[in-house]
């Protein structure tokens, strides 16, 4: 008689919801996901809800596989040796492995009164009390998002769409991660908009208060609305657990993303940290890493050696407003090229992978197995930058078979 394997999934995001829809091509597996809310969030387009022009939600009906249970609540607790998950409403759940997918969220600001006065803009949550927030303040409010990355950059051009008067804060540069070129083309599209940018050493908020935004060159900027967009956090649940992390609080993994500590428990998405070097946070990598999470669960319990890491990227999509947007090209390395698509085009990129996003996931759901992004070429870059820190992926490779060994073993030993 076959022995069921039972996973449990820890986060329905991009990455958790590809993952166990992929782990349902065995019939012999039973797949729980454990997510906080009952609805699946495109945290892509959380801006989009803060304008007030999509809801930025998609039931789970529509992108999880029929027979993969469902559990709305929250993990407070990982305990590996007994192998199970303590709940917030009280249960404890046993598995035989743990994909570890809690995503990220807002970075706790350090600086005053940014906790107390500015709305983080990280999940649906925060993204909903933010929309009535704006909802509530006159159209001529002064409104500044902190933040020149993507997540700063598409709220700020949102809310000038809407004829609001936006200042933009992003401290040393608008757009690390752009070309030169590709940052331009922004920050023209956003002076259209109307939107003010500060960049530079003295754009840094040193201050916030209700009324008002304090910069590091002494300057204070009206702010009755202030959007704080400045850098993401992971849980702390892998820490709390006794399992070991990276200084963010990622779980540390090896190349086929099984913890250093257990064999059991792999991790996927924003949360984890193969070899100390976390992919960029993205659904770009979330979905790939779900997926390679996924086939390092099956492979252990066919009794097979898992494959490692595949790292490619394609660039970096931003939405500027309802009519323009930039896809930012790249090495699949993920560095910038200087090639870019701006304007019209570049928002209509944008909304087909906003749109096809989701697709894969309903793919996957409709025939487990079928998504292939995850083994594109790209892992000889990958091995060619963690080269410089052999030692230590070694090390965290031989933790993981040392966890095997000692009697953690797939299913069919």
């Amino acid at each position: 008689m076959t022995q069921n394997t039972e996973v449990i999934v820890i986060g329905g995001g991009y990455a958790g919801v590809m993952a166990a829809n992929r782990l349902t091509q065995r019939d012999d597996v039973t797949v729980t996901l454990i997510n906080p809310r009952p609805t699946f969030v495109e945290r892509i387009r959380l801006h989009q809800l803060v304008g007030d022009s999509h809801d930025a939600v998609v039931a789970y009906g529509e992108v999880l596989r029929e027979g993969v249970r469902l559990v709305v609540d929250t993990v407070t607790r990982i305990d590996a040796a007994r192998r199970t998950v303590g709940l917030a409403t009280g249960a404890d759940l046993r598995y035989d492995y743990l994909v570890y997918a809690v995503g990220s969220g807002s970075a706790d600001p350090d600086v005053p009164g940014a906790a107390e006065f500015a709305h983080p803009i990280a999940t649906l949550e925060d993204a909903r009390r933010l929309r009535g927030v704006l909802d509530a303040a006159p159209a001529s409010a002064a409104v500044t998002v902190v933040g020149g990355g993507p997540t700063g950059i598409e709220t700020a051009a949102e809310l000038a769409g809407e004829g609001r008067s936006v200042t933009l804060v992003c401290g040393e540069q608008l757009g690390p991660y752009l070309h030169p070129r590709g940052r331009r083309s922004v920050a023209a599209r956003l002076a259209a908009l109307g939107v003010t940018v500060l960049a530079g050493p003295r754009a840094a908020v040193t201050a916030v208060t209700r009324a008002a935004v304090r910069l590091g060159d002494g300057r204070e900027l009206p702010s009755q609305v202030t959007i704080w967009a400045a850098g993401f956090s992971v849980p702390d649940l892998a820490a709390r657990s006794g399992l070991t992390t990276d200084a963010a609080g990622r779980l540390l993994t090896d190349e086929t993303l099984t913890s250093v500590d257990d064999v059991r428990i792999v991790a996927a998405g924003d949360s984890a940290a193969p070899s100390g070097q976390p992919l960029r946070m993205s659904c770009q990598a979330a979905m790939p890493l779900g997926a390679r999470a996924a086939d390092t669960v099956l492979s252990r319990i066919a009794g097979e050696r898992p494959e490692s890491l595949n790292e490619v990227f394609a660039g970096q999509c931003i939405s500027l407003g309802r009519r323009a947007g930039i896809f930012q090209f790249a090495h699949k390395n993920d560095t910038a090229l200087w090639l870019h698509l701006a304007g019209r085009p570049g928002a209509k990129l944008k909304e087909f992978v906003c749109k096809t996003t989701v697709k894969h996931l309903a793919d996957e759901a409709r025939k487990p197995g079928g998504y292939g992004r995850h083994r594109v070429s790209g892992g000889p870059a990958r091995r060619q930058r963690l080269a410089g820190g052999a030692d230590a992926r070694a090390a965290a490779m031989a933790s993981a078979d040392r966890a095997a060994d000692g009697g953690k073993g797939t299913n069919n030993e």
